[in-house]
């Protein structure tokens, strides 16, 4: 759907108005009396990228940019817990969130600046790794899924750079042999990991090759041929 969409917009207002408010920060949970970064996050995503005009978007923008971890990602219960790790699944979320609101606000360097702390999180991991041992933090990060929901995977994580177009970076080079590995026969890429949750349709079966995570493949390569020196 672009931009705009009457529908889309309509829907993304209602989430808006059913969501639980804490100082700019939101959840969707009605038994949660906290606000969640992974959920502020994908409520602005979605604001933003639908033209949602609110002044309560704002808020969020700003409520995720005070809740920025020292090692520059985020963790859904954000910092009133001492939380000082972050979580790759909420780091991408926000992360996604931040790169919608530059799009929009190409002036704002609060954002720029976010978006580079977020990155360096990831690549300080190289993008799947445990950053004090070099040991894979999950295996479940490794496996490709869609829809990807509120986790991360290695290629949700290399979609984010090459959509933002990220410089190259020599700590992306594990994730993208990775991703190479796991291209099939016929030359395209599978659905190895399926989410759980309600669904009202099915776009990708997991039987048989996966035509959102080869397109998303493909972009990620075809950035890393323009970017590479």
């Amino acid at each position: 759907l672009t931009p705009g969409t009457p529908a889309a917009v309509r829907g993304v207002e209602l989430l808006w108005d059913g969501a639980r408010y804490f100082d700019g920060g939101l959840t969707c949970g009605m038994t949660i009396d906290f606000p969640e970064a992974c959920v502020t996050s994908m409520y602005t995503t979605l604001a933003r990228y639908f033209e949602f005009d609110d002044e309560r978007v704002d808020a969020a923008v700003s409520w995720l940019l005070a809740n920025q971890l020292d090692d520059g990602g985020w963790n859904c219960r954000n910092v009133r817990f001492g939380d000082t790790h972050s979580s790759f699944h909420t780091s991408i979320s926000a992360l996604e969130a931040m790169a919608e609101v530059l799009r929009h606000e190409p002036q704002r360097e609060d954002i720029r600046q976010a978006i580079a702390r977020g990155s360096e999180f990831f690549l300080a991991h190289r993008m799947y790794r445990s950053h004090r041992t070099g040991e894979v933090s999950h295996a479940a990060l490794t496996k490709l899924s869609f829809p990807p929901r509120w986790h991360y995977d290695v290629l949700r994580g290399l979609d984010f750079f090459q959509s933002v177009q990220a410089p190259w970076d020599e700590r992306l080079t594990d994730a993208l042999e990775l991703l190479a590995g796991k291209q099939r026969s016929d030359g395209r890429w599978p659905v190895q990991h399926k989410h759980s949750g309600r669904v009202w349709f099915d776009m990708e079966n997991g039987r048989q090759p996966s035509r959102w995570n080869t397109l998303r493949a493909l972009r990620v390569l075809r950035w890393v041929g323009r970017s590479q020196p």
